[in-house]
């Protein structure tokens, strides 16, 4: 698995942040390492990934090349998916932590693992929100 230090990976804010993220589009720094970097860090499937993408494997698997063309929204959700993996690695101290806790059955999220709000940014936001307040002393 890469860490964080990975220079890519450097300037990946550690909480979704939509300005942030659309700074990184608007500058061209979004593109096929990102992409990698998901599966890098979680290990989960290209199946799952491309799930919450809303894209289809296939998709997902050129977008993981060097020179993939990638939609703007797309780019979006894998910042905004990678600033939640950072975000929740830290509270969790590792991803596999954090992996175990996402894949969980949960209270807060209607006893349903929280993985499963990953397929909308507004779910990315709702799981990341659920990590600051954990951060802070909720449980969750």
């Amino acid at each position: 698995m890469e860490t964080f230090e990975e220079p890519m990976l450097s300037y990946i804010p550690s909480k979704i942040d939509y300005a942030a993220t659309l700074s990184l589009i608007r500058n061209n720094k979004a593109n096929y390492q990102h992409f990698k970097a998901i599966k890098d860090i979680t290990a989960f499937t290209d199946e799952k990934i491309a799930d919450w993408l809303d894209i289809s494997v296939k998709t997902y698997r050129t977008y993981t090349k060097p020179n993939a063309k990638i939609k703007e929204s797309i780019k979006e959700r894998a910042l905004m998916a990678l600033s939640l993996i950072k975000h929740g690695t830290e509270v969790f101290d590792g991803a596999a932590n954090f992996v175990e806790w996402l894949e969980g059955e949960n209270f807060y999220f209607d006893k349903k693992a929280p993985i499963t709000f990953m397929h909308t940014n507004s779910g990315m936001k709702f799981i990341d929100d659920r990590l600051t307040g954990m951060q802070y002393g909720d449980n969750a």
